[in-house]
């Protein structure tokens, strides 16, 4: 199962520049049939607030195009669009087209970043979604989901042998996130992979580092700070003999993650 990250520096708030960037990279690469293909997060305007200007209705322009380039491709397409939400927010989604161009799912950013002010103009999502890839489970986040583990626990319980997480993560804790990748493949006994942008927009720079872990930590392939489109095979069969072989997962508690946050000054 071929997987293919896409990563360069996304245009600001132009989405026909942004949907010419994929297509030119895409040409290049050879794209085996049902590969599934990765853009970043909301990766046809940047991580921009401009609600009002740039949200798009359900089956947008962005939709329609991801949904186009599955069925051109003949392959699985997940990439990050900005929805228009509720109360005049936004929803920072993850979706996925599946090879005919239909929409398979549409997940939505659990954790809008409030230190840069994303909660005040996008909706939480609330559901944790795990979707099938030619019988590899798969769970999409986005960006700062990364920082929130129990949420990939919980895709696991769900089935999840693989975590996609799309973003727009900054240069200035490039190590947070690889570090944070390989956390999630370890502990979960999954395939983790992170697909970045790179570049600059007028919220700073992007340091790229797409990244595939596989399901015992080790990194398979891994993009550095320029325009790129990287492949892997993925083998499904080797998260179920990890898992076999070292059946850590088994030995959870699910009792201990209802526990209440700790108190100020505990």
């Amino acid at each position: 199962m071929q997987l293919i990250l896409v990563q360069w520096n996304v245009a600001w708030e132009t989405p026909s520049e942004n949907f010419r960037a994929v297509n030119r990279l895409l040409d290049g690469t050879i794209v085996e049939p049902r590969a599934l293909i990765v853009l970043p997060e909301m990766f046809s305007v940047g991580f921009t607030m401009n609600v009002a200007a740039l949200a798009e209705d359900e089956g947008g322009a962005t939709e329609k195009y991801l949904g186009e380039l599955a069925a051109r491709r003949g392959a699985f397409v997940l990439g990050g669009v900005m929805r228009r939400g509720t109360g005049g927010r936004g929803r920072n989604e993850a979706v996925v087209f599946d090879p005919d161009g239909n929409l398979l799912v549409r997940y939505a950013k659990l954790h809008p970043f409030s230190y840069a002010g994303e909660t005040d103009h996008f909706e939480p999502g609330n559901e944790i979604l795990v979707f099938d890839w030619d019988g590899l489970r798969a769970a999409p986040f986005v960006c700062y989901d990364l920082r929130f583990p129990e949420i990939y626990r919980h895709a696991v319980t769900l089935g999840a042998q693989m975590f996609v997480t799309i973003a727009n993560f900054p240069s200035a804790r490039v190590h947070h996130w690889t570090s944070l990748l390989v956390a999630r493949a370890v502990e979960n006994q999954a395939y983790s992979v992170g697909v970045n942008r790179c570049g600059s927009d007028p919220n700073g720079r992007y340091p790229g580092r797409s990244i595939v872990i596989d399901p015992r930590g080790r990194i398979l392939v891994e993009a550095g700070a320029a325009e790129d489109v990287i492949t892997v095979e993925i083998d499904p069969l080797s998260v179920v003999r990890y898992r076999d072989m070292f059946p850590a997962l088994r030995d959870m508690r699910p009792d201990l993650l209802h526990a209440e946050l700790p108190h100020s000054g505990s």
